[in-house]
């Protein structure tokens, strides 16, 4: 068995949350908190030097949001497990925290038993989600349109610099009509009805960088 505690980090802006999460980890025999921020910035400092087990991150938080902290976090060390802990539950929210990797999602309201069992969760590798939270998540996802293919998305990145169908023909050695095909594909899966709109949207969702 293990006898090293479990070392956590804690992000909020809020001290009293701050400080109610410490004391309610703190009461676990097996849990260490090492640090608290008081925003992303300053999480993603502390994540650096202290390298935490896990990272218990608030999402609304000043400059800059935990969801940015959580990408910064976790492109430079996969060691350390993120736990969103929030009172927002939108579909948007949750979508974008596990996009960028993070481990778990709970609600503030959540009781000191899951906030402890989460903990130990993360650290062990597994995922933790309220179950609130698992239901939005299964459901956004469901609604998640059609990912571009690699042509679709090659046909927008030429598209985007200004060139002609013809031109992208000439481009891929394919004919104006297979790029025409490609096009509309790409314009129904992002929900859009001209050049311009499925460039932006494809942007938007990182598809075309």
């Amino acid at each position: 068995m293990n006898s090293r505690p479990i070392t956590v980090l804690i992000a909020d802006d809020h001290p009293v949350v701050r400080e109610g999460l410490s004391a309610m980890l703190e009461s676990a025999a097996d849990i260490s908190v090492v640090g608290a921020a008081g925003g992303g910035e300053e999480a993603v400092t502390l994540a650096a030097s202290l390298d935490p087990d896990v990272i218990l991150m608030d999402l609304r938080m000043g400059e800059m949001d935990g969801v940015t902290a959580t990408a910064h976090i976790l492109d430079r060390s996969r060691r350390s497990k993120v736990v969103v802990v929030t009172t927002y539950e939108s579909d948007s929210d949750i979508l974008r925290a596990v996009e960028v990797g993070a481990s778990g999602y709970l609600l503030k309201g959540s009781s000191r038993a899951d906030l402890i069992n989460a903990v130990r969760a993360a650290a062990r590798g597994e995922t933790v989600l309220s179950p609130s939270v698992a239901s939005r998540l299964f459901r956004a996802r469901s609604h998640e349109p059609p990912a571009l293919s690699g042509r679709e998305c090659e046909v927008l990145r030429l598209v985007s610099r200004g060139l002609t169908n013809a031109d992208i023909g000439k481009e891929l050695y394919i004919s104006e009509a297979t790029v025409k095909t490609h096009l509309l594909r790409a314009f129904k899966k992002l929900d859009v009805s001209d050049r311009t709109a499925a460039v932006i949207a494809a942007m938007d969702r990182g598809l075309l960088a």
